[in-house]
């Protein structure tokens, strides 16, 4: 058996505080058939979430815009690669128009990459944040961006400010080290600039970024991120468990425990950060709602 071979090996058995509730119910379902109705994706079911079924149950759910195929080919990933379509120009009045008949409070916003366009959609995020406003005047939702880095691009992430999200979200994902492997098309200080340039632009705006653990990173790096992140004015922090979608993609190196992520959690509140949200079964837009109002 070859290493390469040894390396796409997962760890035995998950352990049994990885298993989330199935997507079933009258209220999933209704969610999933309002969004195919619309023609609308979301994270949830692209990345294959394990609370997709949680989430959809209570009626909650992150879209995901600019179509369901990225330009960028990060290995621990389950959204489809290669040549993405035109953008839809009816999505941000579609998308609007699921937030008021969900009836949600808190919208949930992200994306493919998009490295193909000159502004990397950052227009066609803030197109997406003005309908929903305009849509949902009578009860306006918390409105929750998570966006690429946009290639470092001042001017597209100054677009997104400008359209004036409630919060403003982009994952660190993993730690310096492993970034040539889990994330070769990205750059750690880039991300780390995304954040501060951010506050920079509205120091009033909720900074937001996640982590994912179990790749085989050590504590000591995890802890020094999170301090890189309170550098550069974060201030919410999600913390979760890498769970390969296939042995196409990067292998879990460990299971976290749950006692490591209240650990993890207690640093993150000493250091500084105002909401954090740590466990197995954490993703970037998880719970959002109430975590944002912690």
């Amino acid at each position: 058996m070859t290493q390469s071979d040894m390396d796409r090996i997962l760890p035995a058995r998950k352990p049994e505080w990885l298993k989330a509730k199935s997507m079933s119910g009258e209220a999933a379902l209704g969610v999933r058939s309002l969004m195919q109705g619309l023609s609308l994706y979301t994270v949830c079911e692209e990345a294959g979430c394990p609370n997709c079924g949680e989430c959809f149950g209570r009626k909650s759910a992150a879209f995901l815009i600019m179509g369901s195929i990225c330009t960028r080919n990060c290995r621990f990933c389950q959204v489809s690669k290669g040549r993405p379509q035109p953008l839809d120009p009816e999505e941000p009045a579609n998308l609007a128009e699921a937030v008021a008949k969900l009836g949600l409070r808190h919208v949930v916003v992200t994306s493919v990459t998009r490295d193909d366009l000159a502004d990397g959609g950052a227009g066609h995020f803030a197109d997406v944040i003005q309908s929903i406003r305009s849509r949902c005047q009578t009860q306006p939702p918390i409105i929750e961006v998570l966006i690429p880095d946009f290639q470092g691009n001042p001017d597209a992430l100054a677009t997104v400010v400008a359209a004036h999200p409630d919060v403003l979200n982009h994952n660190i994902e993993t730690v310096p080290l492993l970034y040539p492997e889990v994330r070769p098309a990205a750059d750690y200080r880039r991300s780390l600039a995304v954040l501060e340039q951010a506050y920079q632009l509205n120091p009033d705006l909720a900074i937001k970024s996640g982590l994912m653990v179990g790749l085989g990173e050590t504590a000591a790096e995890i802890y020094q991120v999170m301090a890189d992140l309170r550098e550069h004015h974060c201030g919410m922090l999600t913390i979760g468990q890498y769970l390969a979608p296939s042995r196409s993609h990067l292998p879990v190196r460990e299971y976290i425990h749950p006692d490591m992520f209240a650990a993890y959690r207690e640093k993150a509140l000493q250091l500084g950060f105002a909401a954090v949200a740590s466990g197995p079964l954490v993703r970037s837009s998880y719970m959002a709602e109430q975590l944002y109002q912690t």
